[in-house]
């Protein structure tokens, strides 16, 4: 066989591309994979299956010789998360390529704890499991989300216990795979769903007991981050008390059981009757030891003097009133009294210094009658030099006024004889 490059004119062999294959593959040597077998089937001794991807769709096919089979576990069948150990084979004839098992045993619960440990970290330092994350469920929910298996006894127990206690409840319930390789892709997508519809208050993931790698699916990453994208207050129902699949970390409220869910939900109408009677009966006790207390305090105060006979504070602000007005009349009358002393007293007074009392003793008030020598007409004569001789004056005396002349300065003889 020529190893020239293929052309039209020269085309290979199909034997020769068929070696090609089988020499290239045959480089890849033994490889250990990772699983779940969807199909186990065996012929003559031999084991013919298929092996499929955990997360994704793909597949490969395997075969177990006989040789080998009777060194692996006898329990292996259809569905068991396996690891095994492989080598590609090309087969030249029949143009298939297949894998064939040296060696395959069921995937250890310590490995499977050692990886969810490890996502179980990761997710805790991204804050997934906060409880600050973490949101109240509405305390009557009106419609409720239920994601469960198709005719599962979780959901039985989940609508069954809920419309026990509040028969007005609504459910909208998404049937997702609870078990094997399906689950996270249908959970995800159910919990999607029910987030994405404005009437649902609040979802329940419920799956029955079971043992560990059955709720595997609940565990998924992709599950996990769905649950923390979820805007809508999610319960996680998985399993019993004892199961804590990390759905249940990511949750805004982990319950035991499907069952437990419910009664966490759905608030028990009975039970909230009876907290709505007592608190009507702590409500009337209240009220009534309060107007007790108060016509109690009422009936104290009417005791006393003051609202026993209420005429004796008319009586005594009347008799202050009397008083007040008694005196008040008395300090008035000693005040005009006063008042009328000091008027006469200034009256005497006034008179004493007055000008006709002056005039009435004999004096009289001597004025010029014109305006001659610059002096203003009227004015009192002071000294004799404001009278000279022939000056017309004004003599007033007590009762009326005389006109005078001057006849100059009197000589000092008559001065001295009048004085």
């Amino acid at each position: 066989m020529s190893d020239a490059p293929a052309t039209m004119e020269a085309p290979w062999p199909v034997a020769l591309l068929g070696t090609k294959l089988r020499d290239y593959i045959d480089r890849l040597g033994t490889v250990w994979v990772e699983g779940e077998i969807t199909q186990w089937g065996a012929s003559g001794g031999n084991v013919y299956g298929k092996l499929k991807d955990l997360e994704i769709d793909a597949t490969v096919g395997f075969t177990i010789w006989s040789s080998v089979r009777a060194k692996i576990p006898a329990d292996l069948k259809q569905g068991d998360h396996v690891v095994a150990l492989v080598k590609p084979n090309y087969w030249l004839k029949g143009g298939t390529l297949t894998m064939q098992v040296m060696s395959m045993k069921h995937v250890g619960i310590g490995d499977l704890l050692e990886r969810l440990e490890r996502l179980r970290r990761q997710l805790a330092d991204e804050g997934l499991f906060d409880a600050a994350r973490k949101r109240p469920l509405p305390f009557l929910p009106q419609c409720i989300g239920l994601v469960t298996g198709k005719d599962s006894d979780a959901e039985k127990d989940v609508l069954r216990n809920a419309e026990l206690r509040w028969p007005s409840v609504r459910f909208r319930v998404v049937h997702a795979a609870v078990q094997g390789d399906r689950t996270p892709g249908e959970v995800v997508s159910a919990i999607q769903t029910l987030d994405a519809d404005p009437e649902v208050d609040v979802i329940i993931v419920a799956r029955g007991g079971g043992d560990f790698q059955n709720l595997l699916g609940f565990s998924d990453e992709r599950v996990v981050r769905a649950a923390a994208a979820c805007t809508t207050p999610l319960v996680s129902a998985i399993g019993h008390e004892a199961d804590r699949p990390l759905l249940d970390d990511v949750a805004d409220l982990r319950a035991s059981t499907p069952t437990d869910a419910a009664k966490r939900v759905v608030p028990d109408v009975a039970e909230e009757f009876a907290r709505v009677q007592q608190a009507r009966v702590r409500l009337s006790s209240r009220v009534t030891s309060l107007l007790g207390h108060e016509i109690d305090r009422l009936a104290t105060l009417r005791t006393r003097p003051a609202l026993a006979d209420p005429s004796w504070i008319v009586d005594s602000r009347a008799d202050e009133l009397t008083r007040t007005v008694a005196r008040g009349a008395e300090l008035i009358d000693r005040a005009v009294e006063r008042s009328q002393r000091e008027v006469t007293e200034l009256r005497s007074h006034l008179r004493a210094l007055s000008p006709q009392r002056t005039l009435d003793r004999g004096y009289a008030i001597v004025q010029r009658a014109d305006p001659e020598a610059g002096v203003p007409g009227g004015a009192v004569i002071r000294a004799e030099g404001d009278a000279p001789a022939g000056t017309e004056l004004l003599v007033t005396l007590a009762s009326g006024a005389i006109g005078a002349s001057s006849t100059g300065p009197a000589t000092a003889a008559a001065r001295t004889d009048d004085e």
